[in-house]
């Protein structure tokens, strides 16, 4: 069954009956207003269908560039937007810093505020708590709207219950320091089944798109299979924040040609557009996080989120189609969520894919020639020595030692 197969006979199924049937699941339920992107129903609140993902900020000498994430902030609530999104490792931990600036002028019950505990640093159960209440002072609030276990794997799976994570942040919870209590994942549907079956949960945050929405394809792009995933959680009764809509990006640029076949079928819409629509168009997704580096990204989607409409089942298959124009080109699947930093050699892993990806979208020599050795001659990517401690940090399961050396074969080449 195709995805639009799917979304047809959902109402039809058992996923769909209760989707009927519940009021915890809410994507079915909005609101209009004009001039604002619209809304869906979560309990007794009204949540944005798009979110501000305070992950990919405009920067300013290597910072979060303050004034600007600051016009965009006011933009996005000026129009509707109401739903933020940040963690512990974004920027570098700049990001929870840079939130307590941007809305000190707003009262706290203006907006919601997601962030989420780092798995991945605790040093054990006494660690917990500390860890969030530092977030709660970095972030200058009382509470967290929504919060929580982030980046859930194999790995940090056995952590959050070797530690008794959830058991400490229900508590929490129940102090009315977190209003609703989740996690995010990038694993496999198993996973993903057996951490809803152990806690009870409020919603939960996948990476969804058009990429992930299968698993590996002939192409050899590697996808969580998002669409089982979605399932899954439906089913669960969890109402879905999406994450990586656009793919860390990939799929608001694309290639040309993949563009090409975009803009013959509607020239006045971005790239960017036509993916948070093929997403916010599934019944159970509450939010799509959008991580917006510019304020031409913030109207853009905007405008998206602003009357919105579903993709019809022609546009579907042109995007399906540009999407596969896409993938022809050898792009690398990297979403520059910069979970690899911290090469011993000192390589800067997302950035060498960065350029490669540009090569492989427009095809221009001499940029990818000058971005490459733009790069300080130790941070490139002919310096990796394949020792794979970066592997086991990558959410898409990516085999970076032998793509650095792809990346340093075409400089080799084109040089």
């Amino acid at each position: 069954m195709n995805r639009r197969e799917f979304l047809k006979s959902a109402l039809f199924t058992t996923i769909g009956a209760f989707l009927l049937k519940t009021t915890k699941v809410v994507a079915a339920e909005t609101k209009k207003i004009a001039d604002k992107v619209f809304t869906k129903k979560f309990r007794n609140h009204d949540i944005s269908a798009i979110g501000f993902g305070l992950m990919r900020l405009p920067q300013k000498g290597g910072e979060p560039d303050v004034a600007e994430t600051q016009k965009m902030v006011d933009y996005a609530m000026e129009h509707g937007i109401n739903y933020f999104d940040t963690a512990w490792y974004y920027h570098g931990g700049k990001s929870e810093l840079t939130a307590v600036k941007v809305f000190k002028k707003y009262p706290r019950n203006s907006y919601y505020l997601a962030d989420k505990l780092p798995l991945r640093i605790l040093t054990g159960k006494n660690h917990v708590l500390k860890v969030f209440d530092e977030q709660l002072k970095k972030c200058n609030v009382d509470y967290f709207d929504f919060y929580l276990a982030h980046n859930i794997n194999k790995n940090e799976w056995k952590v959050l219950k070797n530690c008794n994570v959830y058991e400490q942040l229900l508590q929490k919870k129940k102090e009315g320091k977190i209003k609703y209590l989740g996690f995010s994942i990038h694993d496999t549907p198993e996973l993903l089944e057996e951490v809803i079956k152990t806690y009870k949960w409020d919603f939960v945050q996948l990476p969804i798109n058009l990429i992930d929405w299968e698993t590996t394809d002939s192409n050899g792009w590697y996808g969580v299979n998002a669409k089982k995933q979605y399932e899954i959680a439906t089913k669960a009764g969890l109402p879905v924040v999406v994450m990586n809509p656009l793919k860390g990006g990939q799929l608001s640029t694309l290639n040309q040609k993949a563009v090409e076949l975009l803009k013959k079928e509607n020239p006045n819409v971005s790239p960017s557009s036509w993916s948070l629509r093929y997403v916010a168009s599934l019944e159970n997704v509450l939010v799509v996080l959008s991580g917006m580096t510019a304020m031409e990204h913030m109207t853009d989607n905007v405008k998206t989120f602003t009357n919105f409409k579903p993709l019809t089942e022609k546009e579907e298959k042109v995007l399906s189609n540009a999407i596969a124009a896409y993938k022809s080109s050898g792009a690398i699947t990297c979403t520059y969520c910069q979970y690899c930093v911290g090469c011993p050699i000192g390589i800067d892993i997302p950035k060498n894919f960065n350029i490669y990806n540009q090569y492989k979208a427009d095809g221009k020599k001499d940029r990818f020639i000058a971005a490459y050795e733009s790069i300080n001659a130790q941070n490139r990517a002919n310096k990796c020595i394949s020792c794979g401690i970066c592997k086991p940090k990558c959410p898409q399961k990516l085999e970076i030692p032998s793509l650095m050396k792809e990346v340093a074969k075409l400089y080799a080449s084109l040089k």
